[in-house]
């Protein structure tokens, strides 16, 4: 019995069966103790003389506990035909086709730098003295300069002026610091453990990475539906999305890198997009033990079979 595979549909299929002909066994009993009407039925035990009271039926061709037996030798044969087909009732995993070398990136893929925090700019120029014009009758006639005579003998006593202490004004105060720059958190390339896809981290360490990227091509290619337009014109090629797995392992900011068109960079962003629907989230990226933004970037492979 263990070779014995139903699939669902069969066995919905011999379910159906089986009521239909529960059903044509009810209908034909039925019909077979309708045929044999009261009438005749008095007319052939007419002379014949009264049967006992305790008699089940008072005409024996419509007795119906005479096929008891039958009937419950029925009802066991169905009940063992579905216990048996609900054993054998084995389900089947969906076939994912991934293309061969789906991760691998093509060369003429142009990939900006990351960002990084830029200096903040200078302060503008201040702005150039405005000279305004004195109108000729503000300007005032020069007065004659009146020389006096300072010549000195070697007979004249000079006193020298004594100078009186000064005070000393307090310096002026420091200029405030300048704001803070915003701080732009690094998003990395390249860390010391790169983020990983759900589901293998009771896996080995070193077998973690090879299991993460098959977890994921298998989400990809079951989720992805070949758009109809670029089905009916024969478009195939690589569509490469560039996102950043965050600290706590959610897909952010996913960005189209090459497209081939006919709508299948919308369909490699959409199947981008539900992995936060997913009931697990990335792995981080982690840097010196600790969880830090990586980019990462998906090739998806779209091929006419």
């Amino acid at each position: 019995m263990s070779d014995i595979a139903v699939t669902g549909g069969t066995l919905v299929a011999l379910l159906g069966g089986f009521l239909l002909l529960v059903i044509g066994l009810i209908l034909l009993i039925k019909g077979k103790f309708k045929s044999s009407g009261n009438s005749d039925l008095r007319e052939a035990y007419a002379n014949q003389p009264n049967k006992s009271p305790l008699n089940r039926t008072k005409y024996p061709q419509v007795d119906a506990f005479s096929m008891s037996g039958t009937f419950f030798n029925t009802g066991l044969l169905i009940a063992l035909a579905i216990t048996i087909l609900a054993f054998s009732w084995t389900t089947y995993e969906d076939v994912v086709i991934i293309p061969e070398g789906a991760l691998e990136m093509d060369d003429d893929i142009e990939v900006e730098p990351p960002r990084t925090a830029e200096p903040p700019p200078p302060p503008p120029p201040p702005p150039p003295p405005v000279i305004e014009e004195v109108p000729e009758e503000e300007i005032e006639e020069e007065e004659e300069i009146e020389f006096v005579d300072q010549s000195v003998e070697e007979e004249t006593v000079v006193e020298v002026p004594v100078a009186e202490p000064v005070e000393e004004a307090p310096p002026p105060p420091p200029p405030p610091p300048p704001p803070p720059a915003p701080e732009v958190e690094e998003i990395f390339t390249v860390v010391e453990e790169m983020p990983r896809f759900p589901g293998c981290e009771d896996k080995p360490k070193a077998e973690r990475k090879a299991c993460a990227d098959q977890k994921m091509l298998q989400f990809i290619y079951k989720n992805i539906k070949y758009p109809a337009i670029a089905r009916e014109n024969g478009v195939e090629g690589s569509v490469v999305i560039r996102f950043y797995v965050d600290k706590d392992g959610s897909v952010k900011e996913p960005q189209i890198l090459k497209d081939i068109g006919a709508g299948t960079g919308s369909e490699a962003m959409r199947v981008v997009n539900m992995m936060n629907s997913m009931g697990e989230k990335w792995t981080p990226g982690k840097q010196r033990g600790k969880a830090v933004k990586v980019y990462f970037n998906l090739p998806v492979k779209f091929r006419l079979e």
